[in-house]
This record gives C-alpha cells, sequence and structure tokens, in this order.
C-alpha cells in the first residue's frame, strides 16, 4: 500500500520512517491564511483539511491510475500551530516576527495543536478524509534576551510554527510537556499509527 504525505516537511517524513514506513512526498500549495476570529482548533483541522484536499486535485493522475488498478494508497496531510493565549503563532515571516513570538511564549503554558487528515484510495475510489487532533500542552521558562539571541542565531526558528522546534536548542526551554512529544514535532505517531491501521496498513 503506498503512502503519500502532502507536506515538505522533512521532520514528518522522519516520523513516519520511525514507525517503519516509507512516503512519497506531494505537498499541497494552499493559503494558510487565519480566518477572522478564527480558533486555533478550528484553523488547524480546517488547514490540514484543506491541504488533503489540495493534494488529491493537484496528483488526480496518480491516484486515478491507482484506481484503475485497483491498488490501495492512503494520502496523509498534517498541520501544527501554537497557540498562547487563544492567539494563533503561525510560522515566523522574520527575524523580528520570531523574536516578538519567543518572547509571548517565555514564562507561559501554550498549547500546540497537530491535526491529521487521512484519505484511503482504492479501487471503490477516492475516499472521505478522515481527522484527528493532537493537543499537547508545553511549559516554557521565562528566556532572557540572551536566550533569544542565542536561538535566532542558530536558525532553529524558521520555516516552524511558534518559532521553535522542540527537538532542537529550544528542548532546554522546555520544563515540561503534557501530550505528545512527537504531535509537538508536527505528527504524532500513535494517533497517526492508529489511523494508519483503521486504513488497513499493517504496522
Amino acid at each position: 500500500m503506498q503512502l503519500y504525505l502532502a507536506s515538505r516537511s522533512p521532520r514528518r517524513v522522519e516520523l513516519l520512517a520511525q514507525m517503519g514506513l516509507t512516503c512519497q512526498t506531494c505537498p499541497a500549495d494552499i493559503d494558510e491564511a487565519v480566518k477572522l476570529n478564527e480558533p486555533p482548533v478550528v484553523y488547524v483541522k480546517r488547514v490540514a483539511h484543506e491541504k488533503a484536499l489540495a493534494a488529491v486535485a493537484q496528483n488526480l493522475t496518480v491516484f486515478n491510475r491507482h484506481i484503475a488498478e485497483q491498488t490501495s494508497a492512503i494520502l496523509l496531510a498534517a498541520d501544527t500551530t501554537v497557540a498562547v493565549n487563544g492567539e494563533i503563532l503561525g510560522k515566523p515571516v522574520d527575524e523580528a516576527d520570531a523574536i516578538t513570538m519567543l518572547k509571548k511564549l517565555s514564562g507561559q503554558t501554550h498549547e500546540v495543536h497537530t491535526a491529521v487528515a487521512g484519505i484511503l484510495i482504492s479501487a471503490q475510489g477516492i475516499g472521505e478524509a478522515i481527522q484527528l487532533l493532537s493537543t499537547t500542552t508545553v511549559a516554557m521558562r521565562k528566556l532572557t534576551q540572551a536566550d533569544i539571541a542565542q536561538y535566532i542565531a542558530s536558525g532553529e526558528h524558521k520555516d516552524k510554527a511558534g518559532s521553535y522546534g522542540i527537538q532542537g536548542l529550544a528542548a532546554t526551554y522546555i520544563s515540561h510537556i503534557n501530550g505528545s512529544y512527537s504531535g509537538v514535532m508536527g505528527l504524532p505517531v500513535y494517533e497517526t499509527a492508529e489511523m494508519l491501521r483503521g486504513f488497513g496498513l499493517a504496522i
């Protein structure tokens, strides 16, 4: 059963590999702007769902071939967002934006929401998207100006929701989490494995 990942994230590819799975990436280009007054959970689930639908539409020839050949495939799409006091912190547009985000997270407990959307492609056609949501609370110690400067200099803030990655230097700032560590990285391994088993993939 072929597995497709609608993402450019090397971390998600690595997490699937940790599960013993290989995948073919087929990134989906969508507008990820937050809608007016959109709650973080609603936002992250919507974006994951839209990524999945866009990936199907942008790779319809590939998926129709699976249907014609009566072979099965699974498409996964995911989105991760950081929220502090109800405010969504996306990927930073520049260093100044990243510094602002890190100051907001400093000394606070925030939530990391990761939504995963899965679609089964089989001889019966393209199925409906099934979704799951993983929410983890993360406590970050108070950051000094030197901490923030060091982190920005490391470059780890780039292309990461909330301007940090828990698997890197930022781990030294995290006092504890409640939830899924892999979910904070971008793909909750346990929940995703359960979804894939439900699609008939042996893991």
